[in-house]
């Protein structure tokens, strides 16, 4: 079962339009610590997030409530592992299987 998971995993990660990064397991706390969040913008440019909680979801249309989540998704993806050293991690527990 995990091993089916982790080659769905690295197939997605093979594809141009996909980057994983893995929060590393040593990290005490991070910015993705608040839930689920999905960062959108339109086609005008404009940028919206949805932040989801265990019983509610909402979507912040703000743009300074807005940016701060994009602001802290960054931080996120600078907190995880680079793409290639996911990749390169997922495949080694993959092979330890």
């Amino acid at each position: 079962m995990l091993r089916d998971q982790l080659d769905h995993i690295l197939d997605l990660a093979r594809l141009r339009n996909v980057s994983v990064q893995v929060m590393p397991t040593r990290t005490v706390s991070h910015a993705g610590l608040d839930g689920p969040l999905a960062l959108l913008e339109t086609p005008e440019g404009r940028s919206l997030a949805y932040s989801e909680g265990q019983e509610s979801g909402r979507l912040i249309a703000d743009p300074k409530q807005a940016a701060v989540l994009h602001r802290r998704y960054a931080t996120l993806r600078a907190q995880a592992l680079t793409p290639h050293d996911s990749v390169g991690l997922l495949e080694r527990i993959r092979g330890e299987l």
